[in-house]
C-alpha cells in the first residue's frame, strides 16, 4: 500500500489573493492604522508617520533578508536593542607592579620523600606482578 506523502510543507497557502494571510494582515493593518492617524493628526505630524508605517508593513510583507522574512530582522534588532549587553573588552589591565609582587619565587622547604632508581624498580615490579595476578597469569 502506497501512502501519499505531503510536499512544500513550509509554504504557506495563497488565502487572500496572491498575498497569505500573514501578508494580507500586514498590509491591511498597516494601512488601517496609516489612515487612522491621517484622519486624527494634523497632516503634516500625520503624513511623516504614516510612510513609516506603510514602508514598515510593505517590507514586512515582500522583503527578505538572507532568506529569511523581515519579522525575524526586526525581532532580532528588537531583542538586541533592549537586552543589557556586556562588554568584556572594555576591561582594566590589572596593574604590573601587582603582579611582580606576587611572581616572587617563595621557597617551600618540606620533606618530600625522594624517589631512587631502587626504590622505582621496586615500585614498577610490584606493580607488574599484581597486574599479573589481577589477569590470572
Amino acid at each position: 500500500m502506497q501512502f501519499i506523502v505531503p510536499q512544500f510543507i513550509d509554504i504557506e497557502d495563497k488565502v487572500i489573493g496572491p498575498f497569505t494571510f500573514k501578508q494580507f494582515m500586514y498590509l491591511a493593518g498597516g494601512a488601517g492604522l496609516a489612515f487612522t492617524l491621517y484622519k486624527l493628526l494634523p497632516v503634516f505630524i500625520a503624513l511623516p508617520i504614516a510612510i513609516g508605517i506603510v514602508v514598515l508593513a510593505i517590507a514586512l510583507t515582500f522583503y527578505k533578508v538572507n532568506g529569511k522574512p523581515f519579522v525575524f530582522t526586526l525581532q532580532a534588532f528588537i531583542f538586541y536593542a533592549f537586552q543589557s549587553k556586556l562588554y568584556i573588552w572594555k576591561k582594566l589591565p590589572e596593574k604590573k607592579e601587582e603582579i611582580k609582587k606576587q611572581e616572587e619565587p617563595v621557597e617551600i622547604k618540606s620533606k618530600l620523600p625522594r624517589l631512587t632508581e631502587s626504590k622505582l624498580g621496586d615500585l614498577s615490579w610490584s606493580l607488574d606482578i599484581l597486574d599479573m595476578k589481577e589477569k590470572g597469569q
